[in-house]
């Protein structure tokens, strides 16, 4: 006899298997090399073809070979099988190669569970609503296809019915999972490390290259979310510090570290309080209002004013922060003049013959200077865009007096370049710059297509003073943001409508990061202050735990014996005869049919023989003989049942 678990697959089952390793194939697909996905998708097509139509098996001699193959391959790529995006690589491979072998309800078990581990991994990568939605939405399949293993289940004629029930097996799982994630104990950092922590993504860096920022402003990704006790400022004053540059090589900025200098004294005439949620950046950098006047805790404000956080922001980072938004920033510059002055030799001639005559022409008057470099910009036909033309050697030559088309970094760059030839101290200053004031939720969204580079100069008597050059060219990127600097950049995602959705939407995200993204340790003691504790051990969540799924399946419980059947009327008086004649010795036996029963119950009782037997023949005639009982017979049979004496005559 064959046993259940080896039982040969039915052909819906294996369409639901496909379908299960297909879902986790295409959540994993956008992290995994695309030889990968390109290799596995037709293997996984090719496999179900032929186990659809030809009802074959994968010939033995093809799986080693491509289990090496496999192995080698992702050795060649990543240099190892071990971390993060090797092993997702590594399981979703196993996975297809797995179908290949996968011909009994067994198999189909193993692969099934192991599909499952697999797809929640996916959030390895990517823990937003949306990946988190689609994550739950990938599980039917595999869930679908544990159902349909199942021994003696009829298939629906459709393949779609199968996914269904699904979604109610989810539904069910949800208040545990939420009780699980509420009140298991957290560790302080993730114990299988952060999301992405392995990702190169596009973002600030501590280089600035012309031309650097492309990808960076197409973007629209949320960098950063900010809140503000009172007011938000006003567009023109929302400027995000990042990084403070002054080494130049001719080619690029470089930000060069300070870590062991006391930060550039500052002069404060009015201060704003605000609290930043910060995107995952893989840096060390925390962007802030204008000036800070200190660091968060577990980072450090640098020589220039930069806050530099003692590790990578590989999860979202929350900080509260006061910002000078009127101030004096280094009045006395001292022997850092010259740092501020330096200029590689040999580059940009006509770049620095113009700077050196300003300087000539308007003598020691350095704001009229900076005013010159402005009507520059202003006057000279520059244009912004995104798509500028390739610069050469000479790349401020090649903008100022050629191409004169650029965005944030060249007209930054450029000015810097100009301000330092005429003897005036400049640096080049990245962050962001503007972002959405989201009215409904009282944040202001910064997104990565909101980074921007803008130049401070140094004059005396105002110390360091900033200066945005791209605002004289495209002013409507200073006070409408970025997606308004460059019309006719795709016009239907730029729509005042899908803006709008966007923004809104972005609520719901702000939501999740907070409440279930941001949700720690340290939230998690807090858990229960509304009810005056005000810490919360983890002794004090297990118990509460216990206590919840004792609930919750106490509840489940009643559910169910509220949506039971209600027992059959002449069942329920059959039952109620054999408690009485187990009082008097004669129990029902395992298997024992109920003409059987009662009458070896007439036999053993005789004096209640004829009772017994008239008692049996109403309860076959009315539980097989009719289809429908009437309610009167029903209740002559439960009369008689009550009436039935339970004492036994003694002889």
């Amino acid at each position: 006899m064959t046993h259940p678990a080896a039982t040969p697959l039915d052909a819906r089952s294996f369409d639901l298997i496909a379908l299960g390793l297909a879902a986790v194939l295409a959540l994993h697909a956008p992290h995994l090399p695309w030889w990968l996905s390109a290799v596995l998708a037709p293997i996984l097509g090719l496999r179900w073809w032929q186990r659809r139509h030809r009802q074959a098996r994968t010939p033995a001699w093809l799986k080693l070979p491509l289990l090496a193959a496999l192995l080698l391959a992702i050795v060649s790529w990543y240099g190892n099988l071990f971390g993060q995006e090797p092993g997702a690589a590594l399981a979703v491979g196993l996975l297809v190669l797995k179908l290949l072998e996968t011909e009994t309800v067994r198999d189909a078990r193993v692969g099934m569970g192991f599909a499952c581990f697999t797809l929640m991994a996916a959030l390895l990568f990517d823990q937003s609503l949306v990946a988190t939605g689609t994550v739950a939405l990938g599980l039917l399949p595999p869930l679908a296809a544990l159902r349909a293993l199942e021994p003696g289940r009829r298939m629906p004629p459709a393949l779609w019915r199968e996914l269904l029930p699904g979604l109610g097996l989810l539904a069910a799982a949800l208040p545990l999972a939420v009780l699980a994630f509420l009140l298991l104990p957290r560790l302080n950092s993730p114990l299988w490390g952060a999301p992405n922590a392995g990702e190169q993504r596009s973002g600030l860096s501590d280089r600035m290259t012309p031309a650097g920022f492309t990808q960076l402003l197409i973007d629209d990704s949320p960098a950063l979310r900010v809140s503000f006790d009172g007011p938000p400022p006003p567009p023109g004053q929302r400027y995000f510090r990042a990084y403070v540059m002054g080494h130049y090589d001719g080619t690029s900025w470089t930000y060069r570290d300070a870590a062991n200098q006391p930060p550039a004294a500052l002069e404060v005439a009015q201060t704003l309080r605000y609290h930043v949620s910060l995107e995952p950046t893989r840096q060390r950098v925390l962007p802030t209002l204008d000036v800070p006047l200190a660091a968060p805790a577990d980072a450090s404000l640098r020589r220039d004013r930069e806050v530099i956080a003692d590790k990578p922001v590989d999860s979202l980072r929350e900080y509260t922060l006061d910002s000078a938004t009127r101030y004096r920033l280094e009045p006395q510059l001292g022997r850092r003049r010259a740092r501020w002055l330096q200029l590689p030799a040999g580059y940009n001639p006509r770049t620095l013959a113009l700077g050196q005559s300003w300087r000539q022409r308007h003598g020691g008057d350095d704001a009229a200077i900076v005013q010159a470099a402005l009507a520059l910009f202003h006057d000279g036909g520059f244009r912004y865009t995104l798509a500028p033309a390739p610069l050469g050697r000479d790349a401020m030559d090649d903008f100022l007096f050629d191409t004169h088309e650029g965005f944030c970094e060249h007209y930054a760059s450029a000015f810097t370049v100009l301000m330092r030839a005429a003897g005036i101290p400049a640096r080049v200053v990245t962050g962001y710059q503007g972002g959405y004031w989201n009215a409904l939720g009282r944040y202001l969204l910064v997104r990565n297509a909101d980074a921007h580079a803008w130049s401070e100069v140094w004059l005396a008597g105002r110390g360091w003073v900033r200066v945005d050059p791209t605002a004289v060219v495209r002013p409507q990127r200073i006070s409408q943001g970025a997606a308004a600097a460059v019309p006719g950049q795709l016009p239907w995602y730029q729509s005042g409508w899908l803006q709008s959705l966007r923004n809104r939407w972005d609520i719901v995200n702000r939501w999740w990061n907070l409440g279930v993204n941001g949700f720690d340790a340290l939230r998690q003691r807090g858990l229960l202050k509304p009810f005056g504790i005000r810490d919360t051990d983890p002794a004090t969540l297990a118990l509460l735990l216990a206590i919840a799924c004792v609930l919750a399946m106490a509840a489940g419980l009643a559910w169910v014996w509220r949506r039971r059947e209600p027992e059959d009327a002449a069942r329920a008086a059959l039952r109620r005869l054999e408690r009485k004649l187990a009082r008097l010795g004669v129990a029902r036996q395992a298997g024992e049919g109920p003409r059987d029963y009662l009458q070896r119950a007439a036999h053993a009782l005789p004096a209640q023989h004829d009772e017994l037997i008239e008692l049996m023949h109403r309860y076959l005639e009315l539980r097989y003989a009719q289809p429908e009982p009437t309610t009167a017979s029903l209740r002559a049979l439960q009369r008689a049942v009550r009436d039935f004496p339970v004492v036994r005559v003694v002889k």
